[in-house]
C-alpha cells in the first residue's frame, strides 16, 4: 500500500506539533492538503472522479465576541464538494476556529460569511456555511442508520491489514439493499490517533457476502489515513472488486477537537439522502 505520510505536501500541518493557540482572527491557520496525494495511490483521475459526494463537518466549538465584547457561541456545519481540490487538515481547522475567541464581528452573519470565504479560498470550491445558536435544540437530532446491521455477524479475525481482495460476492443475484455497521475504526494518518465511525452502505449489484464486509471493514483497524481518504478507498475497492452498478457510502465520525468529518460517495448524488447522527457524535 502506498505510504504517502512522509509527503512534503504534509511537511507543514501542524497535526502532532506542539502548537499556541491564537485567539485573534487569523486565517492563515488553515492548512490545505490536496485531496490527489491519496487519489494518486487509488489510480483516481481527478479529472474523471468516479463518484460524486460531499465531506459534511460538524463545528461544536465556535465562538466569538459582538460588536460589545460579549462573547456568542454557535454550532457550525461546513459543507466541501469532494470536487474541490483540497481539504482541510483537522488541527488547523481547530486551530482558526479558536482565532474567532476574542475577535469582535458585527454580526453573525459576518462570522458566516469570513467562515464562508476563508474556506472557500483555501479548498479552491465553495463551501456551504450553516451556524445554529445554542438554543436550536433540534438541528442536530441523533438518528438511527437506515438498513440492516451487519455486527452481529458472528465472524473470527486474525488479520487486520486492508485487502480489498477479501470482499466477495455472496452470489450473483442483482439487489438493492442498505447495510450498516458501527465497527470502522482507522487512525489519524500523522498522529496514529484512533478515529471511530459508523458506515452506511447502499448499493446496486451483486449480492455482497456480509461477512467478508465487516471483515473488509474491521481491517481498517490499525490502516492510518484521514477519514476522506478511508471512505473514497472504501468506495473505489467496491467498485473494483464486485459487480456493482449504483453505490452510496456515508461514514459519520466521531468528533476530535470539537469537530467531526462525515464524507459521503455516490455514484449520483453529490448530496448526501442521509439525514442521520450516531449517538457517539
Amino acid at each position: 500500500m502506498t505510504d504517502y505520510s512522509n509527503s512534503p505536501d504534509l511537511k507543514g500541518s501542524v497535526l502532532g506539533q506542539s502548537t499556541e493557540y491564537v485567539d485573534d482572527y487569523t486565517p492563515s491557520l488553515l492548512f490545505p492538503i490536496a485531496r490527489k496525494l491519496n487519489r494518486d495511490a487509488l489510480n483516481i483521475d481527478e479529472a474523471e472522479l468516479p463518484f460524486k459526494g460531499q465531506d459534511i463537518w460538524t463545528g461544536y466549538e465556535l465562538s466569538w465576541l459582538n460588536a460589545k465584547g460579549k462573547p456568542q457561541v454557535a454550532v457550525a456545519l461546513f459543507t466541501f464538494a469532494c470536487q474541490s481540490s483540497h481539504i482541510i487538515e483537522s488541527k488547523s481547522f481547530k486551530l482558526y476556529l479558536n482565532s474567532f475567541n476574542q475577535t469582535r464581528f458585527e454580526s453573525i452573519n459576518a462570522v458566516k460569511q469570513h467562515l464562508i470565504d476563508d474556506l472557500s479560498g483555501a479548498v479552491n470550491s465553495p463551501v456551504q456555511v450553516t451556524l445554529y445558536k445554542a438554543d436550536d435544540f433540534n438541528c442536530l437530532p441523533c438518528t438511527a442508520l437506515p438498513g440492516e446491521c451487519i455486527d452481529d455477524l458472528d465472524i473470527e479475525i486474525d488479520n487486520y491489514d486492508i485487502d480489498a481482495y477479501s470482499l466477495k460476492a455472496h452470489s450473483d443475484e442483482i439487489v438493492t439493499e442498505t447495510l450498516n455497521s458501527h465497527l470502522l475504526k482507522s487512525n489519524c494518518l500523522i498522529t496514529s490517533q484512533p478515529d471511530w465511525a459508523s458506515i452506511i452502505i447502499r448499493y446496486t449489484g451483486e449480492k455482497i457476502c456480509r461477512e467478508s464486509l465487516l471483515r473488509y471493514l474491521i481491517s481498517f483497524r490499525t490502516h492510518n489515513e484521514f477519514h476522506e481518504q478511508c471512505v473514497e478507498r472504501i468506495y473505489s475497492d467496491l467498485t473494483t472488486q464486485l459487480n456493482i452498478k449504483e453505490l452510496e457510502v456515508y461514514a459519520r465520525y466521531t468528533r476530535r477537537g470539537g469537530l467531526d468529518i462525515n464524507p459521503y460517495r455516490s455514484t449520483h448524488y453529490n448530496e448526501t439522502p442521509f439525514a442521520v447522527k450516531i449517538n457517539r457524535q
